[in-house]
């Protein structure tokens, strides 16, 4: 535990950071070609949204069965297994002959991400623990948050030369290389003398244990409402910023790897000043920041704001992202080294079925209205303030008054 140093340090935040941005990829490289897909395959802004959330529930479903077989079977081998399953997934959704294959591929494709997601983390937790968790987090979330900067300006740039399939090519090949790195390069971080025995009915006794635990259950729950608000900004702002506004799919890309330098600036502050200030004044600053930009964009949208006020409130609240995902995943995984697959399965399932119910809500009142974004990202900041104040919050004075 907390043995990784220097050059090992940073070739594993590097090689797991990949792995962890397997979501982002998966899920952000095709946002630019949101309005051609809907013009190509003949169908609406819902049903192309739809396919993100099929991702989405593929992404958490996922990681509810890849977490806990990590436990069992030890961190490598389900990723493997995963990684060919994710190039065969993105090969099939690059000829979809209409709107329903590319939703059920685009299912299995985010089914088979999981892997890289949840099984990552769980190998950080494998190594660090306390404040080194916490620092180690953060440097993992630095290399996977360049992700969603990077997807959709690779996405419109494969668009310069080629259709959206090409993009889902691309991942394929992202999927292949990531084979060959873990086969070659990853160590197994879970002996089998640590491993849990194969058993279902243990498996669902430990996700019973995390719903009953309000502290752990609290800090979920702030970050899962939280990302939620994050994918209607996601599946949103393809429309409103190009529908709407009339941005090109290139200066949406911009737009978009802007707001994702915020979320490393958030990411970042928790690092390095972890040592000054606590994770959960960190949260708390948070879910503050998030509320106020939420509210600020609210009143935008309603009113018809010029473009700057929509942009504006939606950095700061990508920012906010950065810091209340990175405190509240170290905070509720500090307790569940024992459980580590299972707990980070959970956290990472639980935003993207939130998620998965919010993406198309945003495109419900048509393409040519942000309000229902705002609403959405507003109500859902408000809500991760709540989970935390209502659980997590006052789990923690209980522990504190105990000791």
């Amino acid at each position: 535990m907390n043995t990784l140093t220097g050059s090992k340090r940073t070739r594993l935040a590097l090689l797991l950071g990949s792995l962890g941005a397997m979501g982002p990829l998966t899920i952000d490289m095709y946002l630019p070609s949101f309005p051609t897909i809907a013009s190509e395959l003949g169908t609406s802004a819902s049903s192309v949204q739809l396919s993100l959330t099929a991702c989405l529930l593929g992404l958490g479903i996922g990681q509810l069965i890849m977490g806990p077989m990590s436990d069992v079977h030890g961190r490598k081998r389900p990723l493997v297994i995963a990684l060919i399953a994710y190039a065969i997934a993105s090969f099939a959704i690059a000829f979809s002959p209409n709107i329903y294959f590319l939703i059920g591929a685009r299912f299995l494709q985010g089914f088979a991400a999981s892997a890289g997601i949840v099984i990552s983390r769980a190998i950080v937790r494998d190594s660090y623990s306390g404040r080194e968790l916490t620092k180690f987090f953060a440097l993992l979330m630095l290399v996977s948050n360049l992700a969603p900067i990077l997807a959709p300006i690779a996405g419109s740039t494969v668009l310069l030369f080629t259709n959206w399939n090409g993009i889902f090519v691309v991942l394929s090949i992202i999927g292949i290389l990531l084979f060959f790195l873990i086969t070659s390069r990853l160590e197994e971080t879970l002996p089998e003398e640590r491993r849990v025995p194969s058993n279902i009915g243990q498996t669902l006794k430990n996700f019973q244990s995390l719903v009953a635990d309000r502290q752990f259950l609290g800090y979920a729950l702030a970050q899962g409402f939280m990302i939620a608000g994050v994918f209607a900004y996601v599946s949103g702002t393809p429309f409103v910023y190009q529908n709407i506004y009339g941005v090109s799919p290139q200066v949406f890309s911009y737009l978009f790897g802007l707001n994702g330098i915020g979320l490393i600036i958030g990411t970042q502050s928790v690092g390095r000043l972890s040592h000054k200030v606590s994770e959960r004044q960190f949260l708390l600053y948070g879910l503050s920041q998030a509320v106020t930009a939420g509210a600020v964009l609210t009143v935008a949208v309603l009113v018809n704001g010029p473009f700057i006020a929509i942009a504006i409130p939606l950095f700061f609240f990508v920012m906010s992202i950065g810091m209340v995902a990175t405190a509240s995943f170290s905070l509720a995984m500090q307790t569940q080294g024992h459980i580590a697959g299972s707990a980070s399965a959970f956290l990472g399932m639980l935003p993207l079925v939130l998620g998965s119910l919010t993406a198309p809500l945003v495109g419900i009142a048509g393409e040519d209205t942000a309000v229902p974004m705002g609403l959405i990202i507003f109500t859902a900041s408000l809500l991760a303030l709540g989970a935390y104040f209502g659980l997590a919050r006052r789990a923690e004075k209980k522990t504190d008054e105990l000791v």
